[in-house]
């Protein structure tokens, strides 16, 4: 794991985000790139069944996101021993409520590879500036932004993951066709910083003002 964490995560976004590149003209596409994707409570597939998504990339070539209410059975601070790195205060791993800070299951692809997902974007060495909804999320991928946690020098706020979720050209498009997910538009980055993992799905349909008891198939997009 720790030989992971290295810069050589560049490659791992340039990977990553090959499924999901601006390279084409999107202006009429309908991305959803900068919100989130709730789960219908009809979607039943054990991956994504129940999930949250923050879709960090969707364009004509593809998407990429990542789960942000599965906890891993991992904390930011086991994961910074893992990878030989000493937080100069415990309380730069602690959540508000001084609880450990969990890594999430971001998806399926490249388990073994670290994303974060942070606000500001700031500098870093791999890093993914997500187009569409807020302006100053990012998603990098490089060890850089962890050592400066480590710190007390990195974003002010951020969620760590292993692995992403990714979607092939026209996937996601046809899943949001068939109603598998609801798509929420963000006007703040709470839910994905400041709301406990295992409340993210309930805030989000309360943010819709839906109660999931009363959907089914028939209905998708919000």
């Amino acid at each position: 794991m720790g030989q992971r964490w290295t810069d050589d995560h560049n490659h791992a976004v340039e990977q990553a985000t090959q499924e999901a590149q601006l390279t084409k003209d999107s202006t009429n596409f309908p991305s959803v790139s900068g919100q989130l994707l709730v789960a219908m409570p009809s979607l039943m597939d054990p991956t994504f069944g129940g999930t949250v998504v923050f879709v960090a990339e969707h364009n004509p070539q593809g998407a990429m996101g990542i789960v942000v209410n599965r906890p891993a059975d991992m904390s930011l601070a086991s994961l910074f021993a893992r990878i030989d790195l000493k937080p100069e205060t415990n309380d730069l791993c602690a959540a508000d409520d001084g609880s450990d800070i969990p890594v999430m299951i971001g998806g399926p692809v490249q388990t073994d590879r670290g994303f974060v997902l942070h606000e500001p974007v700031g500098q870093w060495s791999s890093t993914l500036r997500v187009a569409g909804g807020l302006p100053e999320i990012g998603l990098t991928s490089s060890r850089d932004i962890l050592e400066a946690t480590a710190k007390g020098q990195g974003p002010n706020r951020l969620l760590v993951a292993l692995g992403y979720s990714g979607w092939g050209e026209g996937q996601l498009d046809a899943e949001l066709a068939a109603n598998a997910w609801l798509t929420v538009p963000l006007h703040d980055a709470d839910v994905l910083f400041s709301v406990a993992p295992e409340d993210r799905l309930n805030t989000a349909f309360a943010m819709l003002g839906v109660d999931p008891l009363n959907l089914s198939g028939a209905v998708g997009h919000a």
